[in-house]
């Protein structure tokens, strides 16, 4: 029976041959179509399946995926950016395969697309840039380990706040071990605090002059002292509050922190603040002495 039912398809499509050939190749194939139909059969075309059995978001991560292998950077960068921002973790893992682009750009960009999988796969996909050639994409990775919250980033991220040669990714690393909040990273971010560095130029290498560490790293190492909360950064950041060499801006995170770990033994110091010439410190260090020991905060003048 499914013999005869096939020989009739068959000639089906031999009576309409000569239509085909006559009208065109458009006409055959909707002829083709029409001819099967009315036979009854429905005919699995795989590619046409598949396509069409695919999500509105999974075709995107496909359109996406193939991108990724262009010949432009720019495109490839993109393509990227698109898929972190579905947000998604089989968009993210579609991004990952950037992570080890030619370009710059593309890496960096990469770091970010990867942060809706799990921390430890986003630790495990990031982690080898933190020691890549370019700045950008340390600086990146950095930042990107941070919104991680995991602590598996935080002995290369302690690694990165007291050896990378540029601030920028030291600054990063400060920032993504305060965002974690793992007490492991206090010794390194106190440590850059007070670092001095050998000044750049060949007669400050001869005298072996030093400098103060960049302005951005001790900021961030002050602002994350804080946010990660240990009484065993409080000496650190009393020596930073009373130091006038310091920066402003640095001595007003100090003060900051110190009000926010609340130990009593910053009250001096931020009562020392509070005749600053600096405005704003002044009215930081009385903001976070009324936090420590509300008795004690006489309101700056």
């Amino acid at each position: 029976m499914r013999h005869e039912h096939a020989s009739q398809i068959q000639a089906g499509m031999r009576r309409h041959a000569n239509a085909c050939a006559a009208r065109g190749f458009a006409f055959c194939i909707s002829l083709t179509f029409a001819c099967l139909a009315g036979a009854g059969q429905v005919l699995a075309w795989p590619a046409i399946t598949r396509q069409s059995d695919l999500t509105p978001l999974q075709h995107e991560i496909q359109v996406q995926r193939a991108r990724l292998s262009s010949l432009d950077v720019e495109e490839r960068r993109d393509a990227v950016t698109r898929l972190g921002a579905m947000a998604r973790p089989e968009s993210s893992r579609a991004a990952a395969a950037a992570l080890g682009d030619s370009a710059a750009i593309v890496r960096a960009t990469a770091a970010r697309a990867v942060l809706s999988l799990g921390a430890g796969e986003v630790a495990t996909f990031v982690l080898p840039l933190l020691s890549d050639r370019d700045e950008f994409v340390r600086r990146e990775a950095a930042y990107a380990l941070g919104l991680t919250r995991s602590s598996a980033g935080v002995p290369a991220l302690v690694e990165a706040v007291g050896a990378d040669k540029k601030p920028s990714v030291r600054g990063a690393a400060a920032v993504a071990l305060g965002q974690i909040g793992d007490a492991q990273a206090v010794p390194a971010l106190v440590a850059a605090l007070a670092r001095r560095l050998p000044a750049t130029g060949i007669l400050n290498r001869i005298r072996r002059r030093k400098v103060e560490e960049d302005e951005f790293v001790r900021r961030a190492s002050a602002i994350s002292l804080g946010q990660i909360n240990s009484r065993e950064a409080v000496p650190a950041l009393i020596e930073t509050l009373l130091n006038e060499r310091t920066p402003d801006d640095v001595r007003r995170e100090a003060a900051r922190s110190l009000g926010i770990i609340g130990d009593p033994a910053a009250i001096p110091a931020l009562r020392a603040a509070l005749m600053a010439k600096d405005p704003y410190l002044a009215r930081i260090a009385f903001d976070s002495l009324r936090r420590v020991s509300p008795q004690s905060a006489d309101r700056p003048g």
